[in-house]
């Protein structure tokens, strides 16, 4: 990607990653697919400063973060709705700005969901690793997440911005009140008893702080097993509910292991995703199982 400029990191936040739409068709060789955790907001952002689906964009935990870019720039925030300032003055989230060269763009904490998404016109022009920007915190392929000074290149922007209007208003927001995952059961949901099932169906679950981009860790009624054994290690994809020896469901995300050795109960689809890359620690989760 030829170089239009750079971006400063001048506060990284709790966490920021650079994220595209991951490394596809690698899992045969161990590697995650990673990318953006929202996928629909990320792809959102980059529509409204004019980018390609795929270019990649920032992507903010809870706290945001703050940019500097050494020339002007057109940038769009997505994602958990938070506020957005141009040295220190209010714009727009949700919508394509101009933020002028040496101006400080502060993606500010989200005030619902966790993940915000920063894009600018170019996108961020890191080099791909295996096809990907993407930072992948379980392999450690891609770029660090961000620290102050790091100096980000922006790719040259493909062309005009489009200057839509109302858009963001349209996408889904973060989950409010619970959490509904569907759950396609399977392939080891016979590992379990009767009762387990019927706890993950019925059961009050919450969203553990311990959850990351690896997985969504949740608390509740632990799931007993009725296979005491242990299961070789077998292919995991994204969505995948696995459940460790304590009993409590983790449901796999963008960074998850490609194999794992504990049984999965069932795969929430991958459109339901984005919702449980929104959903703060202590948020209710409940799981609707699906006809096979």
């Amino acid at each position: 990607m030829t170089g239009a400029g750079v971006l400063e990191v001048l506060r990284p936040g709790a966490l920021t990653t650079v994220q595209d739409l991951g490394r596809v068709g690698l899992a045969h060789l161990g590697v995650p697919r990673s990318g953006a955790l929202d996928s629909p907001a990320h792809r959102l952002a980059n529509r409204l400063v004019g980018n390609a689906p795929g270019a990649a964009t920032l992507e903010t935990t809870l706290t945001g973060c703050a940019v500097r870019p050494d020339r002007a720039v057109v940038a769009a925030v997505t994602g958990a709705p938070c506020p957005v300032r141009i040295d220190g003055r209010p714009a727009p989230w949700g919508a394509a700005v101009r933020v002028p060269g040496g101006a400080v763009l502060e993606v500010g904490a989200a005030r619902a969901g966790v993940r915000s998404y920063l894009a600018v016109a170019g996108g961020v022009g890191v080099e791909p690793v295996l096809g990907s920007r993407s930072t992948d915190l379980l392999s450690g392929l891609g770029p660090a997440p961000l620290s102050a000074g790091v100096r980000l290149p922006v790719g040259t922007a493909a062309g005009p911005v489009p200057w839509a209007d109302a858009v963001a208003s349209a996408a889904p927001g973060p989950p409010s009140g619970e959490l509904v995952l569907p759950l396609v059961p399977g392939p080891r949901d016979g590992w379990f008893t009767p009762g387990a099932l019927r706890a993950l169906a019925r059961g009050v679950y919450r969203v553990s702080a311990e959850s990351n981009r690896v997985g969504l860790r949740t608390e509740g009624p632990a799931l007993e097993r009725s296979v005491r054994g242990e299961l070789p290690s077998e292919g995991m994809v994204a969505g995948a509910v696995q459940v460790p020896p304590g009993g409590e469901p983790i449901v796999f995300l963008a960074d998850h292991p490609t194999t794992g050795g504990y049984p999965v109960v069932g795969v929430v689809p991958r459109e339901a995703l984005a919702a449980a890359a929104q959903a703060v620690p202590g948020l209710k989760v409940r799981f609707v199982p699906l006809r096979r």
